[in-house]
């Protein structure tokens, strides 16, 4: 077949997230991506383009002229837009599209060459729902497309040799605009990421797609975090250059769809707690007096997780200046309301009714300020279930995981109320989640303690004294799982090893021994605890 050249304008789109809707909602999501085309087909047709290619998220189309195919873009994002505004916000079809006028080879139907390659690699650029173009676009549209432009800079595009000008377009606009230039932006007081496309490691061109896809949803996964700034995979600490977390996979492709999840979860899984930890590091590198509100916080839950009295209280002074420092900073508030009701309820560090009062209202603080904040509905799930109120409780954690669906703090604190609650199982496989998802964070040793709690309750009581084990040992000046262990070995007989809990408890803890029944706890499970105390030879 003879193949010949010309000058063509090329749009390239793909749907942002696909992979995610596919595991969603296979059927729906090819359903409505088929609804997305036909509906798409006229507004193709009017500008005079021609679709030579597609995936299953993707279309490659054709267009004699660069203004045809910018008001055509144009017209695909409004009509995108107006589907999706009754379309509950993770089931949306989002598109990014790109376009650039270049020479391409023709061979019978398809379209070959860099002039499609960089269309491409334009897409892979741009926001969702939005629209980026070459410099070679933008010359041929400028001034004859009622829209403003932004000029974005040389970009490096992935494959293509040299740099590209590229330029953001807006929307709608009742004139031509001035192009804006490229600002720099200053970056967010919380740690921030840039995730870069993945390498195609395999000699097969046809898998670029691939690479390109776990990347959109790396983004989209690690988009959810509250804590961390997402700025489009190779992660660096900026100060020190040291690598924070780098990876390689080597994967049949036979089922496609479940290799993407599973690299996405496996990145982002080990990816959010580096960042966690690097942060920590930082702020501990830092002297008090250079402390910002971010670091300050930081400072705060290092002494938080280290569950005992004295750096619970020193864990309140930093959370205080980390909000004094900055009083629309809701992470302040989250740490200051989860110190207060563990002092008081481990450390008899005041009543913890009023600790409990005092919690919620900082809570419902964080939420009034960013109510698309995971961590802060997390936190207000902890001070509802301090509160007995365990429905609500489960009810905010399903809000916060909605926002975060991989929050550690949402499965921990939801993983907790369901326990308390006479869901015990439930709650156990909601706290190993969290301990998979962060497995050194600050509520590790409060994880491991109500692991022993969730196995004592589901009458499990050899796996109760594992869990308990295990938490004393990483926490031995934590009290409450020497209690839980003692109750289990005397729930088994072992009147030997639960007289040597009950005897570690009493000495750690303050006096009294046990508190009148605080408000999480059920009376039959209170019982049930009471119970093997008892055994254990423990009297009120």
């Amino acid at each position: 077949m003879a193949s010949t050249r010309r000058l063509a304008a090329i749009l390239a789109a793909d749907i942002v997230g696909y992979s995610r809707l596919m595991g969603l909602d296979e059927a729906g999501t090819v359903q409505a991506v088929r609804e997305h085309r036909v509906a798409a087909d006229p507004l193709i047709a009017q500008h005079d383009g021609r679709i030579f290619k597609t995936t299953g998220d993707g279309v490659l189309i054709e267009f004699a002229s660069v203004v045809g195919a910018v008001e055509c873009a144009l017209a695909l994002q409004q009509m995108a837009a107006e589907r999706n505004a009754a379309v509950a916000g993770d089931r949306r079809m989002e598109w990014r599209i790109g376009v650039h006028l270049g020479d391409v080879l023709i061979e019978g139907d398809d379209i070959l060459g860099d002039g499609v390659n960089i269309a491409a690699r334009l897409e892979g650029i741009a926001e969702p729902n939005g629209i980026c173009i070459s410099e070679d676009a933008f010359r041929q549209v400028r001034g004859k497309v009622e829209v403003e432009f932004a000029d974005l800079g040389e970009q490096s595009l992935k494959n293509i040799a040299r740099p590209l000008r590229a330029y953001r377009v807006g929307l709608s606009a009742t004139a031509p605009q001035p192009i804006s230039a490229p600002a720099t932006l200053p970056l967010p007081d919380k740690p921030s990421i840039a995730v870069l496309p993945f390498a195609n490691m395999s000699s097969d061109p046809e898998q670029e797609f691939f690479a390109d896809g776990i990347a959109d949803d790396v983004i989209t996964a690690l988009s959810h975090y509250p804590s961390l700034f997402v700025i489009a995979a190779q992660l660096v600490e900026a100060e020190t250059g040291k690598h924070t977390w780098a990876g390689r996979y080597d994967r049949d492709l036979a089922d496609i769809f479940a290799v993407q999840d599973e690299i996405t979860e496996a990145v982002t899984t080990a990816v959010a707690p580096a960042i966690a930890d690097a942060e920590l590091r930082r702020a501990l590198r830092k002297s008090p007096g250079s402390l910002d509100a971010w670091a300050t916080y930081q400072r705060g839950l290092w002494h938080l997780g280290k569950a005992t009295a004295d750096d619970y209280e020193l864990a309140k002074t930093f959370f205080r200046r980390a909000i004094d420092l900055d009083s629309n900073f809701p992470d302040g508030y989250c740490g200051l309301a989860t110190v207060k009701i563990r002092a008081a309820s481990t450390f008899r560090a005041g009543s913890v009714a009023e600790a409990q009062s005092s919690a919620e209202r900082l809570a419902h603080t964080a939420v009034a300020l960013d109510g698309n904040n995971a961590f802060a509905h997390s936190c207000l799930c902890f001070a509802l279930f301090a509160r007995g109120d365990h429905r609500g409780a489960v009810a905010e954690a399903d809000q916060a995981l909605a926002l975060s669906p991989n929050l550690a703090a949402g499965y921990f604190q939801r993983g907790t109320a369901l326990i308390y609650s006479g869901r015990p199982q439930e709650g156990l496989r909601d706290l190993q989640m969290s301990l998979k998802l962060e497995p050194r964070g600050p509520n590790l040793a409060i994880s491991l303690h109500h692991v022993a709690v969730g196995q004592y309750f589901s009458r499990a009581y050899e796996k109760a004294v594992e869990a308990a084990e295990a938490s004393v040992r990483s926490f031995p000046e934590y009290p409450s799982p020497y209690r839980w262990l003692a109750a289990a070995f005397g729930q088994l007989g072992c009147l030997e090893a639960a007289g040597e809990a009950l005897g570690k408890a009493k000495a750690i803890a303050r006096p009294p021994f046990l508190r009148q029944r605080t408000p999480w706890y059920r009376p039959e499970d209170r019982a049930h605890f009471l119970e093997g105390l008892r055994k254990a030879g423990w009297s009120e």
